[in-house]
């Protein structure tokens, strides 16, 4: 299976001083504790495995992976993690520390998405429910199901940094291990999760999410061609010869800061509604270059077409297929200011993006845009924009590690100020990179 394994220890922490490894010791202790009295063990722990599924962040290549474009992404040090252990039977049967209900199906008999007989706080099941359906549609096995608790790291609302891949991704891994599935591969799991969120969830979204999931490694970049699939980990300098410059190594944490908004992607029709912009404006660009049967992607546009053809674009369809075109450009760029280890420029390239997601993609609630201009203008923000899908509420920034603290509380100070409606709502956390998801 594609999923590594591994023996994590230390102690995480939200929102100040210096992050350990996640999950902690005690927190994997706790979680199978606790599941082994779910399925009657009590003293018997042996079987029990943890997934770690973990958040991720897109630093560049915002709205462009459902165009096959190039994203960059990192994996956090904080996510998601599901305690399970084989049911001995085709049962699974889930509870979630953080959604209500209880979540209970047959492998063999697989609910369809929205069933009518599953409660309104069991819907968090549908991506476990999704999970069985994605493996048996690509012609993998299921006998057996799992007995699991899945929990999310706690202080913050993790809409914005993918949750719903991690919980796919989670619950992927663990009936692939249940069911003895050791031959899938990362790339294979990249393929399933998008058919759980494609044709189970009904989203249009690319493979970005569940891509950074799985193959991010801490402390790298991960760059990835949506439309081909491939990609590979780019290293700073710090990683890749031995330097005593310190300005080479290093020098940023990442800040997350929620505005307070809460907001399925799910049930928010301008996401989909741009997917659609994005389609039409590459039919139009196809068309006038003479290859109108091609697949109605801006990524089957090269920019020398778009410069050549743009002038047949208007509204709003000319504003997205700009932001895919010097979204791209600023992947490009980005990449190759990580590798010389320049963080003064790959912060502001991000700014940018935040800056065209506003203009040019035209999505942000105007909390989540406030929260974007606060902190583009902090000292010691070295770059921000939004993250997920810009309908909900949430920021990254890429501070400076000796000023984090510092930015954290300015950050919360002045958003509290001009939203003090949301500010008691709000959250902010400074995490790591992190490794992507592994069975523990």
């Amino acid at each position: 299976m594609g999923s590594r394994n591994g023996d994590l220890s230390g102690d995480a922490e939200v929102d100040n001083g210096s992050r350990a490894s996640w999950p902690s010791a005690s927190q994997l202790d706790e979680l199978r504790e606790a599941v082994a009295e779910a399925a009657g063990w009590l003293r018997q722990r042996i079987d029990i495995r943890v997934v770690a599924a973990p958040y991720r962040i897109c630093p560049l290549g915002a709205h462009i992976d459902h165009q096959g474009g190039a994203v960059t992404a990192m994996a956090l040090d904080t996510g998601i993690l599901l305690g399970f252990v084989p049911s001995n039977s085709p049962e699974v049967r889930l509870t979630s520390r953080q959604f209500g209900g209880v979540v209970h199906f047959s492998v063999d008999d697989v609910p369809p998405q929205n069933d009518p007989s599953s409660s309104e706080e069991g819907r968090w099941g549908d991506y476990a429910r999704g999970a069985v359906y994605a493996l048996q549609q690509k012609g993998h096995v299921l006998k057996e199901g799992i007995i699991g608790i899945i929990d999310g790291s706690q202080g913050f609302d993790c809409s914005g940094v993918s949750s719903s891949a991690a919980t796919g991704v989670a619950f992927l891994l663990a009936l692939e291990y249940a069911n003895g599935l050791y031959s899938i591969t990362e790339e294979d799991n990249i393929e399933l999760d998008r058919v759980i969120e494609n044709e189970y969830l009904g989203l249009r979204n690319g493979v970005l999410d569940q891509s950074a999931i799985l193959l991010s490694r801490k402390d790298r970049l991960t760059l990835i061609d949506c439309k081909t699939r491939q990609h590979r980990v780019v290293d700073p300098p710090s990683l890749r010869q031995p330097c005593s410059d310190s300005s080479l190594k290093p020098g940023y944490r990442i800040l997350l800061a929620f505005s307070g908004l809460r907001q399925a992607l799910t049930n928010t029709p301008g996401y989909n509604k741009r997917v659609d912009e994005c389609q039409e404006a590459a039919a139009t660009l196809l068309r006038a270059a003479g290859r109108a049967d091609e697949k109605a992607s801006l990524s089957n546009v090269s920019s020398e077409e778009y410069d050549m053809h743009r002038e047949e674009l208007n509204g709003a369809i000319a504003r997205r297929a700009k932001h895919f075109f010097t979204e791209t450009a600023r992947v490009r760029r980005g990449v190759e200011a990580w590798e010389k280890g320049d963080l003064k420029l790959f912060g502001q390239l991000m700014t940018d993006s935040g800056r065209s997601s506003i203009e040019n993609y035209e999505c942000g609630s105007t909390p989540l845009i406030q929260m974007y201009q606060i902190l583009i203008s902090t000292p010691g923000v070295l770059g921000a924009r939004f993250s997920g899908a810009g309908f909900r509420g949430c920021c990254i920034a890429l501070v400076e590690s000796q000023r984090a603290e510092a930015v954290t509380k300015q950050v919360r100070n002045g958003y509290s100020m001009v939203r003090p409606d949301l500010g008691k709502s709000a959250a902010f956390v400074l995490c790591e990179s992190g490794d992507g998801a592994v069975v523990l």
